[in-house]
């Protein structure tokens, strides 16, 4: 027994449980019966020392067998990070559960519930793990899910994985997506990069462009030393500004590829970040055809092969083609070709200084005549030519400034982005920068602004030659009148006359561009496949795929390739190239913007481990980015805010189907609870009342009817939450309930209904609406007007639920809420009906059973019509109405509320070709007088209407029949007290309070006749209107008894167009003061 395997049985599980029947026991005890006798004992750990996985925080298996009979965790197919080490303690067996998730958990069976060694004993409770956190798999750990609050909470015999995960979170396709991935990436053989060969190298590549070479000391020629230097600090200082805010983003959690797409998306939201993800990997494309023109532009060639201009399309295709090649070799040979290049620019840039200690006699007539302090002070200020100025110089310049993002582009493949890409990109910054100023400074210190290159132009006439060139014995003063050729302000290769070798600087010329070049190629193609991924833009997802083991965007390559070789064909960038400038610096602003945003939002989950930021910094470095972009083209900056825009409102308008925590869902909480807060210290006014509406509803989509005419009159004006009461007569699910209030949620928010859907447990409808009345609502955002379906079927069913339904209107006014029922004659609840609320196939199949013709239909057919019925009743909100009325009959003044709804429900478009109807009580013989009092009270309210009715028939007796009928309705639930023993009556009047009384039928005689009366008038005035609005009759509490109250309100909204009965709490809602 001890040489064979444990055997496996499957737990007949749908979630894949795999049970290991118990060999032995580990402890030295006598086996019981339920275990097999062990042929040799394990020994215990004495020395108190932990398993070398525990550290690690893995689940281990606690399975307490002998270690010969149960083999290595191999042998039972556990996943590798899941050891077994035999205990002391002892269980009935061991299982070990897979979710089908990636997600794995070892459980004991008897229990059900996870174990770990927890403090060197068995316990539940899990210690703190970083596995626990991650979102999914990944290369530096699997992602491990901690026993959830029910499986420590819940008793022993509930199933801990009834939801597919233990604490019940699905993963999202994207997260399936990405653990897929990184799963692949843990098997070993991508290539990762550090600091230093993956963000140091690249940004130090891309911002050493040509500009340093061929337009350095044009600048420093045109705005003088001091200028140059200050040009260099100012954009220096945006993108150091940049940079900071760059390390606080990429420092506030793990970062996965995308660069400044996943870091903008990540804080702003997809609607930032799809907009300038799209912008910026378009202009890394297109930036490619621009640095390669730029090289074609400078190789010198002795002969040409047709023109020049279809030389530089000749030289840049093949220079792309082999830049392509480059890329798709894969980001290993990508970084070896960085690191040749730098190695010639560092060498180029050394030449350089080494020559311009070098000086020479042959080189003086152009100007070179080594450091001279005459050069220096008169290079030190200004001499702008060729109406340009500071700004037109900054704008020239600036892009030279650019590419401080191109380690964070890659971040894909960064060892630790976090770590990296500051020390990275700042380091950068600096070196650069340092070098850029004492470029300037050194080109000019030994050379003039202006030159002849003639050795024959030697001082003749000192007393008019009074440059600098004149102490060194040159004049040069006929270059005043143009045409020189040599010196700062006319030579752009002049950095190669200064140089030891001057090829070197041609060699240097020629790395600087096609690094950039090569980098922003590689840049484009990483963002646009994290934005593909994302499916912000539907379509694309096309070139979301990746190859081989380092998840090579080979069809975004391709992509690239095509957009950089269209426009290096097309060889004229000048129009082109200040949007690129734009697009870059678009991305720079919305980064700060980033930070700015998350500081202000002040998240608990803003917290960079980079510290050297600050919000303000971080918001003038947003708005000097935006001021940049008009300086250097004002039109390209309009331009990219307009497809900045445009963008934003298209992605904003599609809504996609992602939650990243951005700190706009974190600001807008912010500013909720704020406002909610201010609220709460300022009294209501009449003029800011609004209907704030609790609705019965139960489950949303069970009383559509109801829903939809509440959200007519509350859309965009008052508060509507759907109020949902579940009776329970044993112990309630509190997760059910969990899962049932988001699920709700979301069908209310797809519907696009604005309201909020909450849920209580109770005994019955009363004390659940008690609940509801007392504690729904956050300070001034609380409902004020309870909102309830009539009970169509009263008559129908106990009695004892028409005493709670009564009673809890009684409720709502004692808690001085208004109160409206709204009445529908086929009814409201379409929960039986299959599809639940929507016209669904099934009942049309169920509909089809029913033949058209015969004269006895069949009670299911007549069950299948009444609820079709139902259905195309339940939708007519839903649609337009048309032309037609709503009839107020506003009979008694209750502040207005029954005046209120009307007058906004005809603010929309639904209902906007309605026009109201008035309808009051009066005297025959004061109709006009009591007309024209209304429509004067009308007009201060401001409020249309089309006619007013005084009834002044009102009060004539009802029709014989009509009594009579209503005397056959309360017949049922009369008392009867005259036919018993008082003693007798009193006890049934006390086990059923809803029954009518003689005496009550006589006292309210008046009433009752009013009712019927009532229902009269409505049929002769409003059979035809579009929806009724009517009083809700009072019925004093304590006197009334239920079955009456309810038998009025039978009487008077039966057989009627929808009828919205509404009675408010009698506190002024309209005024007609300023």
């Amino acid at each position: 027994m001890s040489g064979q395997k444990p055997s496996l049985k499957s737990g007949g599980s749908a979630q894949s449980r795999f049970q290991v029947d118990v060999v032995t026991e580990a402890s030295s005890a006598a086996p019981t019966p339920t275990a097999a006798p062990a042929p040799a004992p394990a020994p215990a750990s004495t020395d108190g020392s932990k398993h070398p996985d525990e550290s690690k925080g893995r689940f281990r298996v606690v399975g307490f067998l002998d270690s010969g009979a149960l083999g290595s965790a191999m042998d039972i197919g556990l996943p590798p990070d899941v050891s077994y080490e035999p205990d002391t303690a002892r269980s009935d067996s061991v299982s070990l559960h897979s979710t089908g998730t990636g997600h794995t958990h070892i459980s004991d069976s008897h229990s059900n519930t996870y174990y770990m060694r927890t403090f060197g004993h068995n316990t539940i409770d899990a210690v703190p793990n970083i596995d626990f956190y991650r979102q999914t798999a990944a290369p530096f750990g699997e992602k491990l899910s901690r026993p959830s609050l029910s499986e420590l909470h819940d008793e022993l015999d509930k199933e801990p994985f009834e939801d597919g995960l233990a604490n019940g979170e699905e993963p999202s396709a994207a997260e399936e997506a990405a653990a897929a991935l990184a799963a692949k990436e843990a098997k070993g053989g991508t290539i990762k990069f550090g600091w230093i060969k993956g963000v140091l190298v690249r940004c130090m590549l891309n911002i050493w462009g040509v500009m340093l070479f061929i337009r350095m000391s044009w600048i420093v020629g045109q705005a003088g030393i001091g200028l140059t230097i200050a040009i260099i600090l100012m954009a220096t200082l945006v993108t150091t500004i940049t940079g900071l805010s760059t390390s606080a983003i990429a420092t506030n959690g793990f970062v996965r590829g995308g660069g400044a797409y996943y870091l903008i998306s990540r804080s702003l939201g997809p609607e930032f970040g799809g907009s300038i993800g799209l912008i910026f990997a378009f202009a890394n494309a297109v930036a490619v055809a621009m640095y390669v023109v730029g090289f074609a532009e400078t190789v010198d060639v002795d002969a040409l092969m047709t023109d020049e201009l279809n030389d530089i399309r000749i030289v840049g295709t093949l220079t792309v083609i082999l830049l392509l090649g480059i890329s798709v070799a894969g980001m290993e040979w990508e970084a070896k070709a960085q690191i040749v290049l730098l190695v010639i620019l560092l060498g180029a840039i050394a030449n350089y200084f080494i020559g311009s200690f070098m000086a020479i006699e042959s080189k003086e007539p152009k100007g070179f005549f080594g450091y001279h302090t005459a050069i220096l002070l008169e290079n030190l200020g200004p001499d702008f030519r060729e109406e340009e100025t500071f700004f037109s110089v900054f704008a020239i310049f600036f892009p030279a400034a650019t590419g401080i993002l191109a380690g964070a582009n890659i971040s894909g493949d960064l060892t630790d982005p976090q770590s990296a890409i500051p020390k990275g990109t700042l380091l950068a910054i600096v070196i650069t920068g340092v070098t850029y100023v004492a470029v300037a400074i050194s080109a000019g210190s030994c050379i003039v602004r202006d030159a002849t290159g003639d050795h024959n132009d030697t001082v003749s006439d000192t007393v008019n030659c009074t440059d600098a060139a004149c102490t060194l014995g040159y004049d040069f003063s006929i270059c005043k009148e143009g045409g020189c050729q040599y010196g700062l302000m006319n030579d752009f290769q002049v950095m190669s006359l200064v140089s030891g070798f001057g090829p070197l600087i041609s060699a240097g010329i020629f790395s600087a561009t096609l690094s950039s070049a090569l980098a922003s190629l590689v840049s484009a193609p990483k963002v646009f496949q994290a934005l593909c991924k994302d499916n912000i833009y539907p379509g694309l997802g096309v070139f979301a795929k990746g190859y081989g083991k380092n998840n090579e965007p080979l069809r975004g390559y391709v992509l690239t390739f095509c957009i950089g070789l269209a426009f290096i064909l097309i060889a004229e960038l000048n129009i082109i190239a200040p949007i690129i400038s734009n697009f870059f610096l678009a991305s720079y602003a919305l980064i700060n913007f980033s930070v700015f945003h998350a500081s202000l939002a002040n998240s608990p989950g803003w917290r960079p481990s980079f510290k050297y930021y600050n919000m303000w910094v971080s918001l003038a470095g947003a708005i000097l980015c935006c001021v940049v972009m008009f300086v250097i083209n004002w039109w390209a900056a309009l331009v990219t805010l307009l497809i900045v825009l445009a963008l934003y409102i298209y992605v904003s308008y599609k809504k996609p189907d992602v939650n990243w925590g951005s700190s706009t869902q974190a600001l807008i909480y912010n500013q909720a609870l704020t406002h909610c807060l201010n609220l709460t210290g300022v009294e209501d006014h009449i003029k800011n009342f609004r209907p704030q509406c609790l609705v019965l509803a139960g489950y949303p989509n069970s009383r559509p009817a109801l829903l939809q005419l509440v959200h007519s009159f509350t859309k965009n004006v008052g508060l509507m939450v759907c109020g949902h009461i579940r009776t329970v007569s044993r112990r309630p699910n509190f997760k059910e309930l969990g899962q049932d209030r988001a699920r709700c949620q979301r069908w209310l928010n797809k519907k696009r209904i604005k309201a909020f859907y909450t849920t209580v447990f109770s005994e019955n409808l009363r004390h659940g609406t008690q609940f509801l009345l007392q504690a729904v609502g956050l300070g001034r955002l609380k409902p004020n007007t309870l909102v309830m379906g009539y009970k169509n079927n009263w008559s129908d069913g106990d009695m004892r639920d028409v005493e709670i339904y009564i009673n809890t209107i009684h409720d709502a006014f004692d808690l001085q809420f208004g109160v409206a029922i709204l009445r529908l004659q086929e009814g409201l609840d379409i929960s039986h009906i299959p599809g639940q609320g929507t016209l669904h196939p099934s009942f049309f199949e169920y509909l089809s059973l029913c033949p058209l013709h015969g004269l006895y239909p069949s009670p299911l057919c007549l069950f299948l019509l009444t609820d079709q019925r139902l259905l195309e009743s339940s939708q007519q909100f839903k649609k337009k109405q048309g032309k037609g009325t709503i009839d107020v009959w506003w009979l008694f003044d209750d502040g207005g509320l029954t005046l209120l709804i009307p007058f906004l429900l005809t603010n929309r478009s639904k209902w906007g070709d309605c026009r109201i109807r008035v309808f009051i009580g009066g005297k025959i013989n004061r109709i006009d007088h009591d007309r024209r009092a209304m429509a004067t009270l009308l007009s201060r309210f401001r409020i249309d209407f089309s006619d007013i009715h005084v009834l002044g028939d009102i009060n004539t007796k009802p029709k014989k029949h009509n009594k009579l009928t209503f005397k056959e309705l309360i017949e049922p639930y009369r008392l009867k007290e005259d036919d018993m023993e008082q003693e007798a009556a009193e006890r049934l009047k006390a086990q059923e309070p809803w029954r009518i009384t003689d005496n009550e039928l006589e006292l309210y005689k008046a009433k009752t006749n009013r009712q019927i009366r009532l229902n009269e008038l409505l049929k002769e005035h409003s059979s035809t209107a579009k929806l009724i609005v009517m009083s809700l009759p009072l019925a004093r509490k304590g006197t009334v008894s239920s079955a009456l109250y309810m038998c009025w309100m039978e009487t008077l909204s039966k057989d009627l167009p929808p009828l919205l009965l509404v009675r408010g709490n009698h506190q002024s809602v309209l005024t007609f003061y300023s």
